[in-house]
């Protein structure tokens, strides 16, 4: 299946989905050599294991309520709140709702 990336000027749909965020799916927003975003989806009580990433990347959240693991510590997010984190800090996500965030990650060149 081909994916659609957004191109530059497009406008995109970022409101909660509701209802139908029981069934949606993580998917590509855009992605260049240098940026990405994408509408992360993560159900309640579904783990993304800690991990890194070479370039800085934010967390916005949309709907619903996720843990954050940073390091030692547990960061609540919930929607309309947001999470910067720089370039290479180890993080984990767990679903405490059904809940839809706004991933952005930054490539060093």
């Amino acid at each position: 299946m081909v994916v659609h990336h957004a191109r530059a000027g497009e406008i995109v749909d970022l409101r909660p989905l509701g209802e139908k965020l029981k069934l949606a799916r993580t998917g590509a927003i855009v992605k260049t050599k240098t940026f990405e975003a994408v509408r992360l989806i993560v159900h309640a009580g579904t783990d993304i294991p800690a991990h890194q990433v070479s370039g800085p990347i934010t967390l916005h959240c949309l709907e619903g309520h996720v843990l954050i693991g940073v390091d030692e510590l547990t960061r609540e997010l919930r929607a309309g709140e947001w999470l910067y984190l720089e370039g290479g800090t180890r993080h984990s996500v767990r679903g405490i709702e059904d809940s839809s965030l706004l991933l952005t990650i930054l490539f060093e060149r």
